[in-house]
Order: structure tokens, then sequence, then C-alpha cells
């Protein structure tokens, strides 16, 4: 029995089953985060300061202190920016300033101290804000010495050298900053109350002559001697 329906003529330019099958551009989850376009950035190079101990401060230490063993040439392990904010409980604006230029002067996010128990004479209570801290490590901590030992020192008021003498007895070194505006990265003109900090250098040595010897090498400009230069 021959078909009765009437075929309707196919419409210019309607989608055809191939046009159909083709499927709709997958979309990503939500919350996935999206491949950047381009080139991938370029790595950062290493830290100059890092190259110089490789190349030149590591078999100097060790020909002069006669350590077989490389594990036993001191290094840097680690550097601790501390800032001490006594008014903190008082004026909370001016702790967040030095948290805001302690991170400019480190690039990093530095932690909020707070007391470890209360002192009545002081009005303080356990738990209250009293400074900031930063702890640097790896490539960072070396970025940050060199431009402390290359800028920021040079830039103190009637700056003679650092003390030979501020060594803990295991190694480690700390000097005390009068004021934080020694570090280009500070704006003078946004500056509302001037403090210092302490910074800590923490070595592996072990013993203060051969940290001594560590730091010289870096270039650290020690009173009555010439730095080492540090080269490019």
């Amino acid at each position: 029995m021959a078909d009765t329906k009437e075929r309707q003529p196919k419409q210019a330019g309607a989608p055809g089953p191939a046009a159909k099958a083709k499927k709709a551009p997958k979309q990503r989850p939500e919350g996935e985060p999206q491949e950047p376009a381009g080139p991938p950035p370029e790595p950062a190079p290493r830290p100059r300061l890092l190259e110089h101990y490789e190349q030149r401060v590591r078999s100097k230490l060790a020909q002069q202190f006669g350590l077989q063993n490389p594990h036993q040439v001191p290094k840097l392990v680690k550097i601790v920016l501390n800032v001490g904010m006594g008014d903190a409980t008082k004026n909370s604006k001016a702790l967040d300033a030095a948290v805001a230029e302690l991170a400019a002067v480190t690039g990093q996010r530095p932690v909020v101290t707070r007391a470890k128990k209360s002192v009545a004479n002081f009005n303080l209570r356990q738990g209250m804000a009293v400074g900031c801290s930063v702890t640097l490590r790896g490539a960072r901590m070396y970025e940050f010495l060199d431009r402390f030992i290359s800028i920021a020192l040079p830039r103190m008021r009637d700056f003679r050298g650092l003390s030979p003498d501020s060594f803990d007895g295991r190694g480690s070194y700390s000097v005390g900053i009068k004021e934080q505006m020694i570090f280009p990265e500070i704006d003078y003109d946004k500056v509302e109350t001037t403090h210092g900090m302490d910074i800590t250098l923490v070595t592996s040595a072990g013993r203060d002559d051969t940290a001594r010897a560590l730091l010289r090498e870096m270039g650290f400009p020690f009173r009555g001697e010439a730095p080492v230069a540090v080269g490019g």
C-alpha cells in the first residue's frame, strides 16, 4: 500500500544530522582554575647571594675549618624579623601599619604575636596583640639578606659597621634596627609611627666562630673589617 503522507521539502539552511551530532563545548566545572592564556611564565632567577654561597663561600669555609663532610659546612637556616609594639593594645592602627610595612619589606604576610601571660603592671592580659613577626626561609631569605646588606644598612644614620659580638653562643646573630625607614620599600610620607625591629639570623654552625666566618663571607659589614665583595 502506497504511503499517502507527503514528504515535506527540506528547508535551506536547516541544520542537518551532522550539525546536530556536534557536541556542545565542554564547560569547566565551577571553582576549577582556568588555564592562563599565552606562554607559561619564566622561572624566577636564583638569588645572587645563594649563588655566591654555593660557588665561593662553601668551599672556602670547608678549607678554612678543615671540614670533610659537606653537611658540616655552616649555612643560613632562617631569618626572623620581629616588631614589638608596646602600645598595640591602645592603638590598633599602629599595629596594622606595622604588619603592612613588614609585609612590604619581606614579601611575606606577618603573623601577629600575642602575650603569653598577663602582667598587671603593664595592663597586659594573656592573648593581647603585642607585635608581629615574619620567618623567612629559602630563596626569599637570601633575597632579603642581599637587600638588607647592600641597600638598607648603608642608609642607617652614622653607620660604622655591625657589632661582631652579637652572637648567642650557638651560631645565631641578632641586630636591632631603630627605624624602619631604612628599607626602600616603605613610603616615608605614609609612615605614622616610627618603630624598630629585631632581625635574627639563624645558622647551622652551632659555634660563634664558624657563624661569624659565614656571615663575613656573605658580605656582612662587621665593624673594623672590610666587607667581602659579593659577585653579581
